[in-house]
């Protein structure tokens, strides 16, 4: 990080609000600040539109969707259309993921903030005090602060790495060349996803995860999922941890260690995907009474500071999940607890979807059934339903996977779906938890056909199939057929 220059500044400013942080939740929070028609001062030494634009979810799925129209070229003899891959030009399908930051970039850009009567100032910034943020030329009270500093990958000591060099995922977007044999360092959802993603575009690729791949996902749905990157090609070593780093003449050594001993695998370049830190470095938050545990800024469900109550923690940095969608969220509370005087809006008001994009997809909201099963033992229920039963999915000849409802006394307490396109069909589901329904306002709705949407609700209708089909309802049947 850039050292601070501690001449005097030249500048000064007095705002109603100052953003650190030119990311998800700090644009938002901005933009809705400078709507209003608050004096607002934004501070980014960075690019605009953070770690999500640039490095993130944009170029990731960019990525992904090369690999995806990769993949069907491979599986389109199924379809009775014959064709094959002569090649993948890596800088061709750089551009497509540059193509997509450069589209996307224009909403986030400093123009942009600067037309909604936004200060953009484009330094480091620090506490000077509790209410004071100083930068290389300028300093600014402010009478709320907002910390959205964003998070930055994890990169463990792993003897070895720094000398061999690593790639993480604001280097492996703009890498020169397409690594030949990628390993990544994770199996969570960034490493699982660039894991097929660089399979499909024909690099080899292995997977070191020292437990199992997808973790915090539904253990059977995370199988699925892993499964299918086997099937493709992808080596995962699961149970595996990454003891130590060799350079070598055509690129790296990595030795892992497992159960049996150790295992060896050369490749040509390493990705470290093993989680990431918030990035609270450089902001001198004891000079602004800022309490933090050095993982993350410790916020009250209502994302403010106990020990200094004019400062605010969005994202990634307030410690509660590192999504842009739960950044953006917090934005939404900020706002509305801020300028509104809303007495409701917290941060844990709704429920957090998470999806891996893999192919299948593996989406979640709520509790898994691991967790439901722990908590209420058997008074949570689990109603499924299989894609290979449902008619899109079948005509589109993607059938793997399913959805499944964990429900208690009819209430639900959480949804994981894999399958194609699971992110968007969890939307019906997240719609229904937010706002109090139950599981059998999921069956209340015509569904068109033929979707994958209708998963849900032909899961929702499962779980009723005794009730409304069972001895009990024959029997009222067969006493209602007697009325003429």
């Amino acid at each position: 990080m850039k050292a601070p220059n501690n001449s005097i500044p030249t500048r000064e400013f007095k705002a109603d609000l100052v953003v650190i942080g030119a990311g998800s939740a700090g644009l938002s929070a901005a933009a809705g600040a400078a709507m209003l028609g608050l004096k607002v001062v934004l501070y980014e030494q960075g690019k605009m539109g953070g770690d999500c634009l640039n490095y993130g979810c944009v170029p990731s799925k960019a990525l992904l969707s090369a690999a995806k129209a990769a993949q069907g070229v491979r599986e389109a003899g199924k379809y009775g259309v014959d064709t094959g891959i002569t090649a993948v030009d890596w800088a061709r399908v750089q551009a497509h993921v540059r193509g997509a930051i450069e589209t996307i970039a224009p909403v986030d850009s400093q123009e942009r903030f600067e037309g909604l009567g936004v200060t953009v100032i484009r330094e480091h910034a620090r506490f000077a005090d509790r209410k004071t943020i100083v930068s290389d030329t300028t300093r600014t009270t402010a009478r709320r602060i907002i910390l959205a500093t964003g998070s930055r990958a994890f990169v463990p000591p792993i003897e070895g790495l720094e000398e061999a060099g690593y790639l993480t995922n604001e280097t492996i977007f703009s890498a020169p060349e397409q690594p030949s044999h990628l390993i990544i360092l994770g199996g969570g959802p960034i490493g699982m996803e660039m894991a097929q993603a660089f399979n499909r575009l024909g690099s080899k690729v292995t997977v070191v995860e020292r437990e199992r791949v997808l973790g915090l996902s539904d253990e059977a749905h995370a199988q699925i999922a892993a499964d299918t990157l086997r099937d493709e090609g992808v080596s995962l070593l699961e149970g595996h941890t990454a003891e130590r780093v060799e350079t070598t003449e055509t690129g790296v050594r990595l030795i892992a260690s497992h159960e049996g001993g150790e295992a060896a695998m050369d490749g040509s370049h390493i990705l470290v995907a093993l989680g990431r830190r918030a990035v609270l470095d450089g902001l001198n938050l004891e000079t602004g009474g800022v309490a933090h545990d050095g993982r993350s800024v410790t916020v009250k469900d209502t994302l403010r500071s106990p020990s200094n109550p004019r400062v605010w923690a969005l994202g990634d940095v307030a410690g509660m999940g590192q999504f842009t969608h739960l950044a953006g969220w917090h934005a939404s509370v900020f706002v509305r607890r801020a300028f509104f005087k809303s007495p409701f809006a917290k941060s844990t008001s709704l429920p957090l979807p998470v999806v891996t994009y893999t192919s299948p997809e593996v989406a979640q909201i709520g509790l898994t059934e691991a967790a439901a099963r722990e908590q209420y033992g058997d008074e949570a229920q689990v109603t499924h339903f299989a894609f290979d039963e449902n008619d899109r999915a079948i005509a589109e000849g993607k059938t793997k996977g399913e959805a499944k409802l964990i429900i208690r006394k009819g209430k639900l307490l959480g949804t994981s779906i894999v399958g194609e396109g699971a992110g968007d069909i969890l939307q019906m589901v997240g719609l229904a938890m937010s706002n109090g329904l139950k599981v059998k306002d999921l069956t209340n709705f015509i569904s068109p056909y033929p979707t994958r949407s209708e998963v849900v609700k032909r899961a929702a209708s499962a779980y009723f199939t005794e009730t409304v089909f069972g001895p009990g309802a024959k029997r009222l049947v067969g006493l209602l057929q007697r009325i003429p």
